[in-house]
């Protein structure tokens, strides 16, 4: 298993490539924008794209999804229905469409190659934000943060569902990785110790 970040879009947000070098198979996890650098990144790894995984559907998350589908078409894209706002022209602005998007929740899994990613449901950012568990790593979006979380006061966000989201992570076994939305990676171990949030979702 191999990850490669890169940092798309108007506001940085980490794009993730997890490639199966065995059977040289990737996913790409939220392509917030660059298509063009997400795609020469791919083509780069030796890899090919076998699904576009999104933690939530934020435009910063999904920002060259379009494009990058009409590159690579017949691959998947995965994005849980609570995120998806037909019909609302003010919600879409946040939430824009994703056409022919695949919906995936807590306890669905995806293949990549030879590799297993598990969904986690973890709501509070937006209603159907979800962590992407592959081994010992954790594709979390906008709700772990290194030191930090999500913010809650967007449509669909909730600060209690937050606070559950982030002790069901926090309560995970080992010392995962974390690969957040934004900002620099983290481990679990460092996060129990120091973000006060996660703290304190798991002291109550």
């Amino acid at each position: 298993m191999d990850i490669k970040t890169l940092q798309v879009g108007p506001i940085g947000t980490n794009c993730y490539l997890l490639c199966d070098e065995t059977e040289k198979l990737c996913a790409v996890i939220d392509p917030g924008g660059d298509a063009v650098r997400v795609a020469a990144a791919v083509e780069d790894s030796g890899c090919a794209p076998c699904a576009i995984l999104l933690t939530h559907g934020h435009y910063d998350h999904t920002g060259a999804v379009a494009e990058l589908s009409a590159r690579w078409p017949g691959v998947p894209v995965y994005l849980n229905r609570r995120d998806v706002y037909e019909g609302d022209a003010y919600l879409q602005q946040l939430f824009p469409p994703v056409p022919c998007a695949k919906d995936y929740g807590e306890g669905d899994t995806v293949q990549v190659g030879g590799l297993t990613l598990q969904v986690l449901a973890t709501p509070g950012h937006s209603e159907g934000s979800v962590t992407l568990r592959c081994g010992d790593a954790l594709f979390c979006g906008d709700t772990l943060f290194a030191g930090s979380c999500g913010r809650t006061d967007f449509p669909g966000g909730s600060v209690k569902k937050m606070m559950e989201s982030l002790k069901r992570l926090g309560e995970l076994e080992g010392d995962l990785k974390v690969y957040p939305g934004h900002m620099e990676d983290s481990t679990l171990d460092r996060e129990r110790s120091w973000n006060p949030y996660l703290r304190q979702a798991m002291n109550g």
